[in-house]
């Protein structure tokens, strides 16, 4: 077999080498038309009012030089010179967060560059009235409902490559030994990405040594990695232990850089923000879930763990057979309480086992990082809206986003789809198929009692 053959095999068996789901016009109304009654169901907001798009549209005029006249501000850093890269799912449609990293011999200098949205989107607009009611962006399998309008979210406010944008960027000075923040600097900045890169992407380049952004993908996996095992180590619940370099890099980059916000907000500034709160189990709780894990035909718990049940789970997950791990976190899930926006943080974030945490590097698709971005900057909360009511809504309309995400999943498979397909590869409508076509369907037809 030759080398492009080989290549064209193994592209085949990727999400992207099959294409996208294909259904006919028929399910493609069922689908919509199960949106629609679900999103009626849990006032979820679909479509903007023209209000919003119109004044969304009037913030993308011009943007070259609006940006431009930014440079040179006092209050706006130029990151523009540092090497930056965006690493996001394939079928991301907006990059809200970027990195760069470089090493001395003692300390890590990492940034993380966020989109600066409250640029665009400020209190007293229509779009932030308009995101404050939605609270949060939901993804279904094959569709999204949006908290901002696409027009801007995927424009001016997304990181993308070989354009000049604003941003708001955390920039750490990370002890290489002990991992500890040395140094802690937020400010509004410029930044010039060098490549988007999708996770597969990001994983290829980290192979090729001689490949573009290579050693600065090395270096953050070298961080990310340190991180992530310090984090178990201090009892940090890891579900997902097998996941690839390219998501170990952003995700630990992310987590580093919210606490940093959360830190400079709660024990610098003193500020109230929209802090993320996640309650433990009782004792009770956490004793059946382990019991439940132990019981499971190949699983053991180690002896040396059984104290700790975040560190029990963790070193559970790592030894046991790929077979039982969606029952292990099925087992811990079920006994989880629902983590919540509180403007007090005290409490802390039990899975993670942090002190105090907050979100800030996903404005474009989470309330809650808005209002911080807002908070770290103005050094006060929006005053539009209390921020008890905020954080409150803010948990209400997540809870309302998953569980329509839950049920319209199950919905999919009554009708004979695959979330996890859709998801992976999206959708292509089929008009008028051949009637020998294999379409991804079971059913020809799809009763009246699948809309209930």
């Amino acid at each position: 077999m030759s080398d492009t053959d080989a290549d064209a095999q193994a592209q085949a068996g990727t999400a992207e080498g099959q294409g996208p789901v294909r259904i006919d016009d028929a399910l493609a109304d069922a689908l919509a038309a199960k949106r629609e009654s679900l999103f009626e169901e849990f006032d979820l907001r679909d479509q903007f009012p023209s209000e919003v798009l119109s004044e969304a549209r009037e913030r993308t005029t011009d943007t070259e030089a609006e940006i431009a006249s930014e440079i040179g501000e006092e209050y706006r850093t130029d990151c523009r010179d540092l090497t930056t890269c965006t690493i996001d799912p394939a079928d991301a449609q907006d990059f809200d967060d970027a990195i760069s990293i470089r090493r001395d011999e003692d300390y890590y200098y990492l940034h993380v560059h966020i989109a600066d949205v409250t640029h665009y989107v400020h209190p007293g607009s229509a779009m932030w009235e308009e995101a404050v009611k939605r609270a949060n962006t939901v993804y279904l399998p094959g569709y999204t409902m949006h908290m901002l309008p696409p027009v801007l979210a995927e424009t001016v406010c997304s990181l993308v490559p070989n354009e000049d944008r604003l941003a708001h960027t955390v920039e750490m000075k990370i002890d290489a030994e002990t991992l500890s923040n040395e140094s802690i600097d937020i400010y509004k900045s410029i930044v010039h990405s060098d490549e988007r890169l999708t996770y597969k992407q990001a994983e290829k380049r980290l192979d090729e040594p001689d490949a573009d952004l290579h050693e600065e993908l090395t270096l953050a996996y070298e961080l990310a990695e340190a991180l992530h095992e310090q984090r178990k180590a201090d009892g940090s619940l890891v579900l997902n232990p097998k996941r690839d370099r390219a998501h170990t890099i952003i995700e630990e980059c992310m987590l580093k850089a919210n606490k940093a916000v959360t830190h400079e907000l709660q024990w610098v500034r003193g500020l109230e923000a929209m802090f993320r709160v996640h309650p433990q189990p009782t004792p009770e709780e956490w004793d059946e879930a382990l019991q439940e894990i132990q019981d499971l035909d190949g699983v053991s718990i180690p002896g040396d763990s059984w104290d700790d049940p975040r560190k029990a789970v963790n070193a559970t997950l790592e030894q046991a057979p790929g077979r039982q791990l969606n029952k292990i976190q099925w087992a811990v899930m079920k006994v989880m309480p629902r983590a919540k926006y509180m403007a007090d943080p005290f409490g802390g974030h039990h899975a993670l086992n942090f002190e105090i945490y907050g979100h800030f590097t996903s404005p474009i698709r989470r309330l809650s990082d808005l209002v911080n971005h807002w908070i770290i900057y103005q050094d006060e909360t929006p005053g539009d809206h209390s921020l008890p009511s905020l954080c409150d809504h803010a948990s209400s309309k997540q809870k309302d986003g998953e569980t329509v995400e839950r049920i319209y999943k199950d919905f999919l498979q009554e009708v004979g789809l695959d979330p996890h397909a859709i998801n992976n590869r999206g959708v292509e409508v089929v008009e008028d198929p051949d009637p020998d076509e294999d379409l991804d369907r079971r059913k020809s037809d799809v009763s009246p009692e699948a809309f209930n």
